[in-house]
This record gives structure tokens, C-alpha cells and sequence, in this order.
């Protein structure tokens, strides 16, 4: 089902802001951008060490960028450097990010939940010249320094940044103006980022300056917004692209998320009010459970579906009143929530369409690390449920070799492509056909233009009688039941095995119910497609730390 709408001022991309942004080819311009529009406008809100409240203009952070660049240039990181950030969200890891790419050095964000062997053999593999951690994330350096390979030359202690940040300071008003003085080019490498992925050893993307700054360019031109909240893990593409750039773009404040705890997160959105963020799908999807789950525990079920019956009854009639008419469901989430970014994993459309009743839009997209991230978003004008919408400006696609039903694989061309893999001429030239990109993702589109997501190629299932099968697929409808929390379907000894997560605490008779749940899902398929085999475990999978379920461990 398409839904479209006219946009209001506030969900309008504005057609100046698109031409005075058409020709700006690297980050660096981003910030110098943002900061000259943004000025003594608040750009961050954030907790300190403390756990007190402290702001920063558009000016400070600017200012606070300078000094530490500073400090990178006089400790020997002045150009195309590698530096390595490996820290939990928080301002100082924004500005040891920025600082990196206003000085055309070169950002190597990392997972801070590797373990010692993986980080150290990434940034071995890398040749990282500085390193950035904190008093938490330091547990690898014994480690390292005690490789014979370490290619590291300078280390950078978060907690000292306020030492660093003064000393970067004096040095720049006595003349040192190195820093400043950079020259960036759109070619210039600006990232290794080391995916994360659910199976397989990780690739280093290379991604230039001109890569991340298309994407984010292209990225606001189709949606915009304001205030916004952040607790993605910063070492993420998304949220550089949802977050980090945009914020500059838009000359808009967010708030960096302490905790994305349930109750943190709650606690946050009542009090910095976002009017949109950008999250995985586990979050989006965690919200909507809750407010059935709240419905149900206060009594307020029966009127919650007497709304939507209304609410309902007024859109088809071309009247709006979901916001009002869900009012407190809205409160609850801050007030002035409209929409939430989805990517990073699949989206069950049923809470693309229930978030939808309660008047806040969840735009999905789709994308990889390749390519910046962002390949098709759904905008707040042009969107379909269900689908992952349509191609960036940045980009094109199209469908390799696809089956009788259109399903084949996406594939990518465009500026936000990355330039290869560090290091793995092989690798890269596996994932490329001439100019095109393979995602290894499966997919179709349709006579709009929207994108559909099927499922992962080295995710299928191939069944003995040749017959190739999607798990997501089959997962998605799995989800619909509604005491299942997270379900993986996996191929085991030639069946089709669903594994599942279950909410017993609120459904205490749901492995009871789930065989003929299941048969009910079952009867809805072709014969080959069927689960065969149900397993139920006791606690959650393991996950990556964008919440997608570690698939490895089951093929």
C-alpha cells in the first residue's frame, strides 16, 4: 500500500538549502558549512562524565575541533593518518571523529565490543597510526603493545582531552595553524570501516570523503527534520549519516543518549522532546510492543482499539486526527515525535503500520556500509509500507538476473559506492561488475520505483531439490505471532528449522500455542517453504551491536 502526503514546512526538504548544499564535496565543507550557519545556535546537549547536563554551540564545537586537530598535527597525525577511535558515545568520541576528518586524516571507528584478539588484529591489519580510548575500552592495549606488529605511534587518552584540547589551543593562537590550514580533497580517504557482519572475518570498507559526503548531501535532500536524539553506536555509518552530518546540514541540536536502556531511553525522550531519531529496528519495534503492553497492564486495550477504529474510519474520509486522537500514547514519547529512521536490519511492515495509526512515520531504508550507507530511503512525501523506498540521488539500482517474480540481486552505482577493500584487491573485485556494486542482497522493485528487500543471498536456504528459500522472509511472518520476541530460520540436516524467543512472561501458555501457530503460518505457504522443525530457547541470541541476531552461529 503507497501512502503519500503533501509535506508540511517542517517535513519539507527546502529547495534553498538544496542548492546552497548541491556543491559541497567533502565533510570538512559539511562542518564549515554547518558551523558558519549554525554559530552560537546549540548543537549538542549531552551528559559529562559526571552525569551532568553540559551544551555546546555550533561555535564551541568548532572551536573544541580546532584544538584537538591541533594537538593531532603536533603528535605527528597530519594527513591521511590513520586514527583509530575506539570509545563509548560520548561528545569527546564526536570530536576526536570530527577532528580526524577536518584534518584530512583518516577515521578507523571500532567496535568497542571485540573482544582484545579482534581489535587488535584490526588495527594490526590497518596500520593505525594513533589510537583514541577511554579508561573502559583500554583493556586491549597491554595487548597490543605487546604485538610485534603494532604499527601504533600515538596513543590518546580520552580523559586527558580537556590537557589536550588547551595545549591545541595556545599552539594554534601562537601560529599553528596546520591544522586549519589542511587541505581536503573529495577523493581523499576519510574511513576504514570494518563491518561487522554476522558471519565471515572482517573487510575494511574504504570510504573517501566524496563517498560519505554524497550520501549525506543526497540523504537531506530527501528527508529533513529537527531536533533529534542519538543513541546509535557512533562507530556506525548510520548514524554518521542520521546523525553526526546532518545535524550540520540542517543546523539543528540533538541529544547525545547517555543509555539506551528501555528506561533511560524513555526517560530521555520525555525530556529532550525529538522530534525524530534514527534507530534499528529492535528499537522501533521495542516502542510499539510497549504501548500494547502498557495498554493492556492499565486497562486501556479496549479503548486503544476503539480509537484505531475511529482514527481509521476518519483517514479513509481524508481526515487526520491520529495525533490528537493518540495523545497520550504521543506524551509519552516526548510530545513531539513524528518519525523514526529505520535501517541497519529488517523491518516487520505490521509496526511500519501500526507506528503509521498512531501518527509517527517509520521511514525504512535500506543499505550497506559499502556504500556510505544509504542506498533507498522512504521519504515523508513518497513512501510505501513495506517497502525500503526508493534510490538517493547519490545512487541507482537495479535487479541482477531476476526470477519470474522479479526477486534478484540489488545491485548499486553511484557516488556513495566505497572505493574497495583495505588491503583485499580480491575481495573487492568479487563484490564489483564494472562500475556496479553487488550487495549479495536479494530484492525486487516495483512499478513505482520502491525497493523490496528479501533477504541476504549468503543467508538462503538451499533445500536438496534445488529450491532456494529467504529466512527473513519466513521470519517476517514468524514475527507476526505475537508472543514471539525473535525467531532465526536456518536450514538443519535438510529441514527448515525456526528458532524461536518467546514472551512468556506476558503469554505464560505460548509454547503451548506455538505448534499450531506455526501450522497456521504454514498453511498460508507453498509446501516447500514450510517450517519443519521448531526449536524454543531459553534466553535471547547473540547479537551485533546494530541488534541484528549473529546468523553464524547457526549455519
Amino acid at each position: 500500500m503507497k501512502m503519500s502526503r503533501k509535506q508540511s514546512q517542517k517535513g519539507k526538504a527546502d529547495p534553498a538549502l538544496i542548492e546552497e548544499i548541491k556543491d559541497i564535496k567533502t565533510l570538512r565543507e559539511i562542518i564549515e558549512y554547518g558551523t558558519k550557519k549554525g554559530g552560537d545556535k546549540r548543537h549538542y546537549v549531552f551528559l559529562n562524565d559526571k552525569k551532568q547536563e553540559e551544551e555546546r554551540s555550533f561555535n564551541q564545537t568548532w572551536d573544541e575541533i580546532v584544538a584537538l586537530g591541533t594537538w593531532y598535527y603536533m603528535h605527528g597525525m597530519d594527513g591521511q593518518k590513520k586514527i583509530c577511535i575506539i570509545a563509548e558515545n560520548s561528545y569527546e568520541w564526536i570530536i576526536a571523529y570530527y577532528a580526524t576528518l577536518v584534518g584530512d586524516n583518516i577515521t578507523v571507528p571500532m567496535d568497542i565490543k571485540l573482544d582484545d584478539d579482534d581489535i587488535v588484529d584490526q588495527i594490526v591489519r590497518c596500520g593505525c597510526d594513533g589510537i583514541v580510548y577511554t579508561e573502559k575500552t583500554s583493556h586491549f592495549i597491554d595487548a597490543l603493545k605487546n604485538n610485534p606488529e603494532n604499527p601504533v605511534k600515538e596513543y590518546f587518552y580520552i580523559p586527558d582531552f580537556p590537557e589536550y584540547k588547551k595545549a591545541g589551543r595556545e599552539a594554534y593562537k601562537n601560529g599553528d595553524t596546520r591544522f586549519v590550514d589542511a587541505v581536503v580533497k573529495p577523493d581523499d580517504l576519510a574511513a576504514i570501516v570494518y563491518t561487522s557482519g554476522t558471519t565471515g572475518k572482517s573487510k575494511g570498507v574504504m570510504l573517501t570523503q566524496h563517498n560519505i559526503t554524497s550520501n549525506i548531501i543526497a540523504s537531506s535532500c530527501t528527508n529533513s527534520g529537527s531536533h533529534a536524539m542519538g543513541f546509535l553506536p557512533l562507530n556506525h555509518t548510520f548514524c554518521w549519516v542520521s546523525a553526526l552530518f546532518v545535524c550540520y546540514i540542517l543546523s539543528e541540536w540533538g541529544y547525545i543518549c547517555d543509555s539506551i536502556a528501555p528506561k533511560s531511553l524513555a526517560n530521555d525522550m520525555k525530556k529532550y522532546h525529538p522530534q525524530n531519531f534514527a534507530a534499528v529496528p529492535l528499537v522501533a519495534e521495542s516502542i510499539y510492543d510497549q504501548i500494547w503492553r502498557t495498554a493492556r497492564k492499565t486497562g486501556q486495550e479496549k479503548k486503544l482499539k476503539a480509537g484505531l477504529r475511529i482514527s481509521k474510519t476518519l483517514m479513509k474520509l481524508g481526515i487526520d486526527r491520529r495525533r490528537k486522537i493518540f495523545k497520550t500514547i504521543i506524551d509519552n514519547l516526548g510530545g513531539e515525535l513524528e518519525f523514526i529512521f529505520c535501517g541497519g536490519a529488517y523491518i516487520d511492515s505490521r509496526y511500519e503500520t501500526g507506528m503509521y495509526d498512531f501518527g509517527i512515520q517509520l521511514l525504512s531504508g535500506y543499505g550497506l556500509t559499502e556504500c556510505s550507507p544509504a542506498v533507498t530511503c522512504n521519504s515523508l512525501f513518497d513512501f510505501k509500507l513495506g517497502s525500503v523506498g526508493k534510490p538517493l540521488p547519490c545512487n541507482v539500482i537495479k535487479i541482477a538476473d531476476p526470477d519470474e517474480d522479479g526477486v534478484g540481486e540489488i545491485m548499486v552505482k553511484g557516488d556513495n559506492v566505497m572505493k574497495g577493500y583495505f588491503r583485499d584487491p580480491e575481495a573487492t573485485a568479487e563484490v564489483f561488475d564494472g562500475e556496479w556494486f553487488r550487495t549479495g542482497d536479494y530484492g525486487w522493485i516495483d512499478e513505482d520505483g520502491f525497493l523490496f528487500f528479501r533477504g541476504r543471498k549468503k543467508n538462503l536456504i538451499v533445500l536438496s531439490n534445488g529450491k532456494n528459500i529467504s529466512p527473513e522472509e519466513l521470519e517476517d511472518k514468524l514475527r507476526s505471532i505475537e508472543f514471539v520476541s525473535e525467531v532465526l530460520v536456518y536450514q538443519e540436516n535438510d529441514q527448515i528449522t525456526a528458532e524461536f524467543f518467546l514472551n512468556e512472561d506476558e503469554y505464560p501458555d505460548a509454547r503451548d500455542q506455538l505448534k499450531a501457530r506455526v501450522n497456521a503460518v504454514n498453511e498460508t505457504l507453498p509446501s516447500f517453504k514450510r517450517i519443519t522443525r521448531t526449536k524454543i530457547r531459553d534466553t535471547e541470541f547473540e547479537k551485533t551491536t546494530t541488534l541484528k541476531i549473529v546468523r553464524s552461529n547457526h549455519l
